[in-house]
């Protein structure tokens, strides 16, 4: 007696039918892809009135807090890959209001905190950032998005792993830390004030990892 089943699923025709081969090897890809997407999504970390995301790639965030208040810094914990610069993009999730009150508006007064793992494999002696409101453009000076550039005696700038700091102001809207190391898979900590007294939608941080030339 012939026994019924699913002719796609003999055991003696599957190998010799190259056709159900290529589509049996098509289906395991398939199952594979979901995985893999999964693997590479990007996160999109929401606190105060920002979000912060690596959708640029490079670099991987892995937590973010507070409103961006002295006492309640906007942190945003990350890890680098490589000794290559990253872009971080912070967009409004909130509405704007300049000096409104923090987390319930966008006010262009951002405290940060920003922890960094070095899993570059590669020390690191010298860390940059640099604010852009447009993607590869340097911020000018008549924008309103700076490191307080009002502030000419900021007190409020520092490192865990960093002595010293030098901030510029034009062409770009640059921040680096210098005269200090951080060795592979160490944390480096920066605290910085951000302001925007023009307040956008969207901007980014340029952060670069510098590493010894010689």
């Amino acid at each position: 007696m012939r026994i019924p089943g699913p002719v796609a699923l003999s055991s003696t025709r599957f190998p010799s039918t190259p056709g159900r081969a290529r589509r049996a090897l098509l289906f395991a890809l398939l199952l594979l892809a979901p995985v893999e997407a999964t693997a590479d999504e990007v996160k999109v970390w929401a606190t105060g009135a920002y979000s912060f995301s690596d959708e640029l790639g490079g670099f991987r965030i892995t937590g973010a807090s507070g409103i961006g208040t002295k006492d309640d810094p906007l942190v945003i914990t990350e890890e680098l890959n490589s000794a290559t610069p990253v872009t971080l993009t912070i967009r409004t999730t909130k509405p704007i209001q300049a000096f409104g009150k923090a987390g319930e508006f966008a006010n262009g007064v951002m405290y940060m905190r920003i922890d960094v793992l070095n899993n570059s494999g590669q020390a690191w002696i010298e860390f940059q950032f640099e604010l852009q409101e447009i993607l590869d453009q340097p911020s000018v000076f008549g924008d309103g998005l700076s490191f307080d550039q009002r502030n000419k005696t900021p007190d409020n700038i520092w490192s865990s792993n960093f002595a010293d700091f030098d901030r510029d102001f034009e062409p770009y809207d640059r921040l680096l830390f210098k005269n200090g190391k951080v060795d592979p898979l160490k944390t480096a900590r920066f605290e910085f004030l951000m302001t925007d007294y023009t307040p956008r939608w969207i901007f980014y941080l340029v952060q670069d990892p510098r590493i010894p030339t010689g």
